[in-house]
């Protein structure tokens, strides 16, 4: 099958279960310039591997580079429309970094139907859309920019019998709703475990918002990334 090739900012690099990460961008140029899409594997869990990510020289694409993917189909899935399936065995291509303007350029309007009313977990607030709910849901990414952001670090107990492990969740509030939505920014996470338990301000953020696969009968919205004027300059 012939590949094509889309350029996207990188937006997102966030953990995904088994062992790889989500990737997801913005389209940089052309008619569809500013459009979502979350290159994917063709395994079923849809992962990116390690491998997969890698450019020719070594490098691994991370958040905030522009990035060339080599792409085989369109491979929606319910309300994750923007999935393409990745080309095997071609490397993607590095071509520049987008800074904090850019990346404030490509902010979401409020969307009603992608923020409907969600349950809250156990320890999250607004964070479970039933599968239903989700099924009318057209999109599955969204870039913020939330009001009083504070990362939460605490001790969550573990699911169905898991030992307790500390977890970051983000506590904001946009467009006059609160919600507290676990991270899965592996560089966040890295950071700020390394902290006590406690909750812990950011001035300046813009957040990537994912709405996950279903996974027992519901869908979880979770902070994909967590971008600064700092992490545009590093």
């Amino acid at each position: 099958m012939d590949c094509y090739v889309k350029t996207i900012v990188c937006l997102a690099n966030s953990r995904k279960p088994p062992s790889g990460r989500c990737i997801a961008g913005k389209v940089f140029d052309g008619p569809l310039a500013g459009t979502w899409l979350r290159p994917v594997s063709a395994r079923p869990t849809k992962e990116v591997s390690e491998e997969e990510r890698r450019y020719q020289t070594g490098l691994k694409a991370e958040m905030l580079d522009i990035i060339q993917v080599p792409l085989l189909s369109p491979a929606p899935c319910g309300h994750q429309s923007e999935n393409e399936v990745l080309a095997e065995n071609y490397y993607w291509a590095k071509k520049g970094r987008a800074n904090w303007n850019k990346v404030t350029s490509l902010i979401d309007p409020y969307d009603p139907n992608f923020w409907t009313v969600a349950e809250d977990t156990r320890y999250g607030i607004n964070d479970k859309v039933a599968a239903a709910t989700a099924g009318t849901i057209s999109s599955s990414l969204k870039l913020i920019q939330p009001q009083e952001l504070h990362l939460h670090v605490l001790e969550e107990e573990g699911f169905e019998g898991a030992p307790n492990r500390k977890r970051v969740r983000a506590n904001f509030i946009y467009n006059s709703v609160r919600y507290e939505l676990a991270v899965t920014d592996p560089v966040i996470e890295d950071q700020y475990l390394q902290r006590n338990v406690g909750y812990y301000p950011i001035e300046t953020s813009v957040l990537c918002i994912s709405l996950a696969e279903v996974w027992n009968g519901y869908a979880f919205r979770l902070v994909a990334s967590l971008i600064t004027p700092e992490r545009c300059t590093t």
